[in-house]
């Protein structure tokens, strides 16, 4: 079986031991053992601080719901917030209470997904305070080799796409870690706690591991991995499937014809996925309460799939047949429509651009930060 960073701390306890701990994690912070790093720190070394991203270190908070600051009720450890609506950074107070933070925390290996933010913006705030910084590295459910998108534009930044990444970007949270402190200039003091065992081309089911959702929103490892083509709906007038038991995995809306929007996209023959037509009823968010028609996506060879490029061809053949899509509008005057954020540009919304130019130039980008990310590989 693949083991995690947390499952190999006994060999790097030199990083902690005789220090102020702090720790930045999430509910799927566990070893093999399904016990917590918060438990395992705070057992073995002095823990003196939990940070807090999105959806809380225990997992209590809704998507996009604040996060206060309060005392750890099993530890009695104080948890500081890194999703405060006025800002998501570390703040002097919360960086004197540590010498070092730690960081553990499964990605999704797609963009869109905050928690990778959360580790930069932690990452760079104790490079200028001169704080150490240790990830205790985890796989990329999705595989460590395959790139899909575009890399993420200059005046596109927000917390869904802070750093010049592709969609599926094909790297653990250390290695971008490492990518991140070289390339920016932040010389921080980074150890990263390496995985065992995985190979690069590894997808979450071959590693032998449990599947531990990272969010309620993705609970099963092809949720994450659609989630890289499916997520861009949340950018439009169409449900995403949040509301029903297969978030992002099935899109609709009351306007859509499933048989014939199943149709159309199994014709298309793209690799590694089908299309069932179906009628759902949100019971949270968009349409809550309304039937709307739509499809389910089935990953039918997980290594063949390309779910971004999927996506946007839902995206681009519900745009041209159904009159009712549009994108959202921006959340706040003066910001971008939420579409751009999550395209890193504002092509969806081109129409002067096609879908295949588009495709084809999100190839080519692709194909450029595979090239840039094989000097940060720490695993073959």
């Amino acid at each position: 079986m693949v083991r995690n960073g947390i499952d190999r701390i006994g060999k790097y306890a030199h990083l902690f031991k005789g220090k102020r701990v702090g720790l930045i994690t999430a509910p799927t912070g566990l070893n093999a053992d399904f016990v917590s790093t918060i438990q395992i720190l705070h057992e073995n070394f002095n823990l003196t601080a939990l940070f807090s991203p999105e959806h809380g270190v225990r997992g209590d908070i809704e998507a996009g719901g604040e996060v206060g600051t309060y005392t750890d009720p099993i530890t009695g450890v104080p948890v500081y917030s890194l999703y405060r609506k006025d800002s998501k950074r570390m703040t002097r107070d919360m960086l004197d209470a540590v010498d070092v933070v730690v960081y553990d925390i499964q990605d999704v290996g797609v963009r869109y997904y905050t928690f990778i933010y959360t580790m930069l913006y932690a990452l760079e705030d104790c490079a200028k305070a001169g704080k150490a910084f240790v990830v205790l590295d985890r796989i990329d459910p999705l595989d460590g080799l395959t790139v899909e998108g575009n890399i993420l534009k200059p005046g596109y930044l927000s917390f869904v796409g802070n750093y010049p990444l592709t969609v599926r970007y094909g790297l653990t949270a250390g290695e971008v870690a490492l990518m991140a402190n070289e390339q920016m200039n932040w010389n921080g003091k980074l150890h990263v706690v390496p995985c065992e065992g995985w190979e690069r081309r590894m997808l979450f089911p071959e590693t032998g591991r449990i599947w531990v959702h990272p969010s309620m929103g993705i609970p099963r490892f092809e949720t994450a991995l659609l989630y890289a083509g499916t997520c861009l709906f949340e950018g439009t007038n169409l449900s995403e499937g949040r509301g029903t038991t297969f978030p992002f995995e099935m899109i609709g809306a009351p306007f859509i014809e499933p048989q014939r929007l199943a149709d159309e996209m199994n014709g298309r023959k793209l690799p590694g996925v089908r299309f069932r037509p179906v009628y759902f009823k949100p019971t949270a968010s968009k349409f809550r309460g309304e039937l709307c028609g739509g499809v389910q996506l089935y990953v039918t060879d997980a290594h063949a799939v390309r779910p971004l490029e999927t996506g946007i061809t839902l995206l681009y053949t519900i745009k041209r047949h159904y009159e009712p899509f549009a994108f959202l509008p921006p959340v706040k005057e003066g910001s971008r429509p939420f579409i751009d954020l999550l395209c890193g540009d504002s092509l969806y919304r081109d129409d002067s651009v096609g879908m295949e130019a588009l495709l084809e130039q999100f190839r080519e980008e692709s194909r450029q930060f595979a090239r840039i990310k094989r000097q940060y590989h720490l695993y073959d």
